[in-house]
């Protein structure tokens, strides 16, 4: 059991001690001349963990997003997604500022379109529309509360995009949870997709960064942007070699995330006042609703006040994230503070 109980966000995760290790004992060099060696060891493990020709390390998911998006694009274009997905809404519109492409937004009934509705969406030719240039995908879903889809999903939208002449690509920023979820191997997920990031900074516990992995070229172009950002670094290797760790001893793990998970969204649903779909929590993002007016802000602030930090998503709906620094006691604490509060409902 910790001091404090933080289930804010996967992203305030600690680097073990065997990271600090690492970092420490880095060999390094100029990363955008690319003589890191610590970077580029990085970069050829991501790529054959997930089946591709090459890496690229990055600042955040955000950035690997957004150079991924650039080097397929072009402005005028548009790009078809997800109405919830997080390059839409969570990443200040970086692709329209700094790319001048659009976003079309799809309702899905759970964060990842059918093939049908890629087929639908995708622009036929005509002056008066931009041409579709890219479709992404996003797994594990945030605000479809983790849920993840399977290489067979990805693989037929990818099909449908890949016959218009458009490529795909896969925000992965907690993909590694899809696969331990889903018990296959990370390179399923990217397979069908034409470039794919993933956080090393969120469940694998290191504190800066990500990978964009896809063809050679594509990461060259894509390098050459992430420069254009301010991202290209210097003796990155100190940040990088705690990227390897986490791929090489964290991945694993995750399943106690999301046991973890289970056993907060299983407590939830027998609390009076909350709501949670327990179908949809596959992973270690829970999020439930509060039927009470300002019950979301009672217990929030009622949480912070026993030392437990949780997250209001909405007015009436909070979100819990498990992760390698909360433990099976942290999650009995969280409950017991749950029902604290809820008993004066």
């Amino acid at each position: 059991m910790h001091d404090v109980v933080d289930l804010r966000s996967d992203t305030l995760t600690l680097p073990t001690p065997e990271m600090r290790e690492a970092m420490a004992r880095a060999e390094v060099g100029d990363d955008v001349w690319q003589e890191d060696p610590t970077v580029r060891r990085l970069e050829a493990l991501a790529a054959e963990r997930l089946g591709k020709e090459a890496g690229l390390f990055v600042t955040s998911a955000t950035q690997g997003n957004l150079v991924s998006v650039l080097a397929q694009t072009r402005p005028g274009q548009e790009v078809v997604l997800d109405v919830d997905a997080h390059i839409f809404n969570y990443e200040v519109a970086g692709t329209s500022v700094i790319g001048g492409v659009q976003m079309r937004p799809v309702k899905t009934e759970r964060g990842f379109p059918s093939p049908g509705q890629v087929r639908e969406t995708l622009r036929p030719s005509n002056i008066h529309i931009p041409p579709t240039e890219l479709v992404c995908l996003e797994n594990t879903h945030n605000r479809h509360k983790g849920t993840c889809c399977t290489p067979e999903e990805i693989a037929a939208v990818a099909a449908v995009a890949h016959e218009a002449g458009v490529p795909v690509h896969l925000d992965g920023a907690r993909l590694f949870n899809a696969a331990v979820a889903l018990g296959r191997p990370a390179r399923d997920f990217a397979r069908d997709v034409d470039s794919v990031t993933f956080c090393i900074s969120k469940g694998l516990g290191a504190p800066v960064g990500s990978v964009v992995c896809g063809r050679a070229d594509f990461v060259a172009r894509a390098r050459r942007i992430r420069k254009m950002l301010g991202g290209g670094m210097r003796q990155a290797g100190v940040i990088a070699a705690a990227g390897i760790v986490a791929l090489e001893r964290m991945v694993d793990r995750l399943a106690e995330d999301h046991a973890n998970a289970r056993a907060l969204a299983d407590g939830v649903a027998r609390l009076p006042g909350l709501r949670i779909d327990l179908a949809s929590v596959q992973t270690n993002i829970v999020i439930f609703r509060v039927d009470r007016p300002e019950g979301v802000d009672e217990l929030v602030k009622g949480c912070a006040a026993r030392k437990v930090k949780i997250h209001a998503v909405s007015p009436t709906a909070i979100r819990g994230v498990t992760h390698k620094d909360v433990d099976a006691d942290d999650i009995v604490r969280t409950l017991d503070a749950f029902k604290e509060i809820t008993k004066a409902w």
